[in-house]
């Protein structure tokens, strides 16, 4: 994807559907549809022309295993930064996450958890950008939910209402 020095993109993903079990929290794996999810979430993102110079994802299992199948599923893989700061973090500790990310990352992705990733879409877009993805998005921020933000500057400034919502999309496979 070519964009100007400034332009940016930040893919908010919430880890595809998990199994509960009796193990840590941390160590749970995606369920068959998960896998599923994750791997139409790679379509998507393919067909869509979305491409990440930089992923940070979290250490939980789940989010690990989300990255892999949605290469699986024909997304780019990029520089992938497992980052134990995003297992289960607030909006603020993933915003941090992103603002460290390198000058010359034109589309930086995340794959997290909720509530941080719901609400981290929630305040940087606050309102703007495509009513149809703000609809969408109003309606819940599911397993393998994907938020595709704009934003005009550096990293290290990205905050509040400094980035407008482009897409909102749930990767689920089509029937038939």
């Amino acid at each position: 994807m070519t964009t100007a020095s400034e332009d940016r993109l930040l893919v908010l993903v919430r880890h595809s559907e998990a199994a509960s079990g009796n193990g840590s929290d941390e160590e749970r794996e995606l369920t068959g549809d998960g896998w599923d999810h994750a791997r139409e979430a790679g379509r998507w993102l393919h067909e869509f022309g979305v491409g990440a110079d930089v992923t940070f994802c979290s250490t939980a299992t789940r989010a690990r295993q989300t990255c892999e199948a949605m290469w699986d599923g024909g997304y780019s893989e990029a520089d992938v930064r497992v980052d134990s700061r995003i297992y289960n973090a607030s909006a603020q500790r993933i915003l941090d996450v992103v603002r460290d990310a390198d000058h010359d990352a034109n589309v930086v992705m995340v794959v997290g958890h909720a509530p941080g990733i719901p609400y981290l879409t929630s305040i940087l877009a606050d309102g703007e950008g495509s009513e149809q993805a703000h609809e969408a998005l109003a309606e819940g921020f599911p397993t393998t939910g994907i938020a595709i933000l704009s934003y005009s500057g550096h990293w290290g400034d990205l905050g509040p209402a400094t980035a407008r919502l482009d897409r909102f999309h749930v990767a689920r496979p089509s029937a038939g």
